[in-house]
């Protein structure tokens, strides 16, 4: 490890505050040390699953259809969201899972975290596969989640990624984990 690349964090206050995250400032040393302030967006961990059921087609994935309000369009994506405060990422990713598709799956194995934007974000994605799925129960949606569930062929949630409706970046992160744990397509 290089100590010439590290900052020293001296102290930090929150700005702003809402129910999905907050803003902070950081006061950090830099390794010539000179102070400078850096804003930081602080948010709660999120799981994403990728779903698989295997059909007399071929290879399927359990995608959820919604409505996003930063880019003011429908998106198809894996289900997923934010951990409850204290919960483990497994019990996260599950609970997506069943809440926003009525899916469990009886194996759900982790494939990686990432930090989405270590430049202003401090929290971690964890993307997890699971398989051996049953409909088990009915969509448990939070008040504020419209969210349609669709089953797409994974060869064409492959060669749709950036383009739309397959418009969310974690998306081709949980795809090039999923391809590289399955490599033998």
């Amino acid at each position: 490890m290089n100590d010439n690349l590290i900052w020293k964090e001296e102290g930090r206050k929150i700005v702003f505050s809402c129910p999905i995250f907050s803003v902070g400032e950081r006061y950090c040393r830099s390794p010539d040390d000179y102070l400078k302030t850096f804003s930081v967006l602080d948010a709660s961990n999120w799981a994403i699953v990728i779903p698989v059921i295997e059909t007399e087609k071929g290879r399927e994935f359990v995608m959820v259809r919604q409505w996003r309000h930063g880019a003011q369009a429908l998106s198809l994506e894996f289900p997923g969201g934010v951990f409850e405060k204290g919960e483990d990422p497994v019990t996260a990713a599950a609970r997506e899972l069943r809440e926003e598709t009525g899916y469990c799956a009886k194996t759900i194995d982790k494939l990686g975290e990432f930090n989405p934007n270590p430049a202003i974000m401090s929290n971690q994605v964890h993307f997890f596969l699971a398989k051996d799925l049953s409909l088990n129960t009915e969509q448990e949606l939070d008040e504020d989640e419209y969210v349609e569930v669709v089953r797409i062929p994974w060869m064409e949630v492959l060669s749709g990624l950036g383009k739309a409706p397959y418009i969310h970046a974690l998306m081709g992160t949980a795809m090039a984990l999923y391809m590289g744990q399955n490599q033998k397509h």
